[in-house]
């Protein structure tokens, strides 16, 4: 059984205590594979340094109360006496009130949205970016020395420095610059990790390690030893890191309103490819209802991002170009309204700020009202933008093509064709919109205004009035003293936009990295799935006949045959080892002429063979099974509950959060006599004998 969620509570320095002007400087010197990305200098003095303090402090007092309250209900359950239950149900619920003040407080911090925003003075709405997931300091090497010796038969000391290099790497991800080189940090570690889990993690049994994550948004700690967790944790990341990227990008110009899409798109296509792959998660950030409000979230902004864009690089006045900036600002309106929906959802309701569900809510109000805005400013400023009667003409038939489309349902009264051609009904129809603007408009401010958080932020107190300002005066300049009808209500547009966000998966092949422990041998034997025997020296001495054995394959050089009465049938060598050294030479990587070579130039003392010999296990045909039940479209956990059932144990535990395991056929175990062998890189048609 995993360990509970809720030991150990206690917050790391991570996220917010780094900067982008602070990088921290790491020993490399002698590692293995001598990367050179580094994380950020946590005790730095930035203004996202003292929010992650505060957030350190807080998560110390929580993790007191919730030690204090698992004592008292302890203590509830175990007495019997009136008086006593009486005293610790009191207590109960002092630490019960004060547990819910600091989490409060936490949700607050967590929640801070203007600590990421650009330091641009340009006039744009905030976005909403997400703070990273923090985790513990993890120790591998106690852990990964018992298994090289164990599982590998090496001397663990020999592997010091690739140790170190993993757990520098691992530290310095837990602080990643908020740019490109810190995403490139972060997928470096999750490629290690493949190498990791090929190498340490077999899936018989567990290596030892906890991996100890928060919630991005409560701190509610979780605590696993599956790697997939690890995993995880750190693709949320990215995808957190994404967004922050995309927040404090000068969305003033196309150029940065381009890098902000692009970030938000990638943050989307982060999260949706964790809900895709992961299941049963352990912590309520990367479940699946909050993944799918995030990705949500991320299209919304980018829906945003499209119609800063178009507002922009639209430079004419043309009724059709006003009647388009409308229908996106609709459609950003409409996109928004979608996540306030998802927000509202029962599981969500309680868990999301109240910050980001009132900042989506007024959003939607926002650009719902600029729709409206617009649609007047087409109506009432923009008649015939041409001379000639023949270009008059033709953008008449363009602008009631336009027009014809542009509302959700026809509205009652003369039809849109005599309202293009009547100035005064332009006018009422325009000033109805205005008045529909002013609406949303105010709406917003309110919503805006019962969060403390959100009246925080200066700028978008600024955008909102400035926005209600400009409707107000247009609708005072549209207005008549002798209009005495009463204003008709407004029509719904008609939602449209000129791009449609994408869901762009994360590249990670972008980050090449190296397997930090490459010196135990190639992964196509050399993993944790794979068993042998213990390392065996065979000693041979060239006859007339030669060796008599028959080579096969690289890296490592199998022996494919042994002629029976040969010198290395003699010497106990069998078909089916994997030659893994010659006189003490290491040659688990060597090519197969570099082994032949190595032979034929042996002394006349002969040559010392270091071989090993896979053998069957009982987990190989876990294995076979477990792939029968991807390829027949299982998820993620096929596997585990195989092994599970073989074990006699439950599979359905939460705790066994695991990634899908997509193997192909060339994996299975291919026998070769009362041996098996796992397949290798690069095979010969040929085999050679020597």
């Amino acid at each position: 059984m995993e360990e509970p969620a809720t030991r150990e509570f206690e917050m790391s320095l991570s996220d917010g205590a780094s900067d982008d002007d602070m990088p921290l400087t790491l020993p490399t010197e002698g590692s293995h594979s001598g990367s050179i990305r580094k994380g950020c200098d946590p005790f730095a003095q930035t203004q996202r340094s003292k929010l992650q303090h505060r957030r350190a402090r807080i998560n110390q007092q929580i993790n007191k109360e919730m030690l204090m309250r698992a004592g008292a209900e302890n203590l509830f359950r175990a007495t019997t006496n009136n008086k006593v239950r009486e005293t610790v149900a009191l207590e109960l619920s002092f630490v019960n009130s004060n547990l819910q003040l600091l989490k409060e407080e936490l949700e607050e911090l967590n929640s801070n949205m203007e600590v990421y925003q650009t330091d641009s003075e340009a006039v744009n709405v905030p976005m909403i970016p997400l703070g990273l997931k923090e985790t513990k300091e993890v120790d591998f090497t106690v852990s990964i020395q018992d298994f090289i010796c164990e599982h590998y038969g090496e001397d663990s000391s020999l592997y010091d420095k690739e140790i170190k290099e993993l757990m520098e790497l691992r530290q310095a991800m837990r602080t990643p610059s908020r740019n490109q080189a810190g995403l490139e940090l972060l997928m470096e570690y999750y490629n290690q990790l493949y190498y990791l889990d090929q190498r340490f993690f077999p899936p018989h049994r567990n290596l030892g390690v906890h991996f100890h994550w928060y919630d991005s948004l409560t701190g509610v700690p979780s605590c696993q030893r599956a790697l997939a967790f690890e995993k995880g944790s750190v693709l949320f990341n990215i995808g957190a890191l994404y967004t922050q990227i995309g927040a404090r990008q000068d969305r003033s110009a196309t150029a940065g309103i381009d890098r902000a899409i692009d970030a938000f798109q990638r943050a989307a296509g982060a999260f949706n490819y964790l809900k895709e792959n992961f299941s049963n998660a352990p912590s309520l950030d990367m479940s699946g209802p909050s993944l799918c409000m995030l990705v949500r979230l991320m299209i919304a902004q980018v829906q945003e991002c499209v119609f800063e864009r178009v507002t922009l690089t639209t430079q004419d006045i043309h009724f059709t170009s006003q009647l388009s900036l409308a229908q996106e600002a609709a459609r950003v309106s409409d996109v928004y309204l979608l996540v306030q929906q998802t927000m509202t959802q029962p599981l969500m309701k309680d868990y999301v700020p109240f910050s980001w569900a009132s900042m989506v809510q007024v959003k939607s109000e926002h650009f719902r009202a600029l729709s409206h805005y617009y649609t007047a400013v087409a109506l009432c400023d923009h008649m015939s933008p041409v001379a000639s009667a023949e270009e008059k003409e033709q953008h008449e038939e363009e602008a009631e093509k336009a027009f014809l489309q542009f509302y959700v349902s026809t509205p009652p009264g003369p039809s849109l064709s005599q309202v293009l051609q009547d100035p005064e009904k332009r006018r009422k129809l325009g000033k109805a919109h205005l008045r529909r603007a002013v609406i949303r408009h105010e709406e917003a401010m309110r919503v805006h205004g019962l969060c403390k958080i959100l009246r925080k932020m200066d700028i978008l107190q600024d955008v909102l009035s400035l926005t209600h300002k400009r409707s107000l005066d247009k609708y005072s300049e549209l207005d008549r003293e002798d209009d005495f009808d009463e204003t008709a209500e407004a029509p719904e547009i008609q939602s449209q936009t000129h791009q449609k966000p994408d869901i762009t998966p994360t590249n990670f092949s972008t980050v090449q990295v190296t397997d930090i422990f490459q010196r135990l041998g190639p992964l196509s034997v050399f993993c944790a799935r794979a068993r042998w025997g213990p390392v065996r020296l065979i000693c041979l001495q060239r006859r007339e006949g030669g060796l008599g054995l028959t080579l096969r394959g690289d890296s490592p050089v199998l022996v494919a045959g042994v002629i029976p009465g040969g010198c290395a049938a003699e010497a106990g060598l069998r078909e089916g080892d994997y030659i893994v050294a010659v006189d003490g030479q290491d040659c688990k990587w060597a090519k197969h002429g570099e082994v032949v070579n190595m032979l034929k130039s042996c002394s006349e003392s002969g040559v010392e063979l270091s071989v090993v010999t896979l053998h069957s296990h009982d987990t190989q045909v876990c294995e076979r099974r477990a792939i029968m039940l991807s390829n027949c479209g299982d998820k993620e956990n096929a596997r585990q509950r195989l092994l599970g059932a073989a074990k006699g144990q439950s599979s359905a535990s939460l705790l066994n959060w695991n990634r899908k395991k997509k193997r192909e056929g060339s994996s299975v175990t291919k026998r070769l006599g009362s041996t098996f062998s796992l397949s290798f890189g690069s095979i010969r048609d040929a085999e050679d004998m020597y």
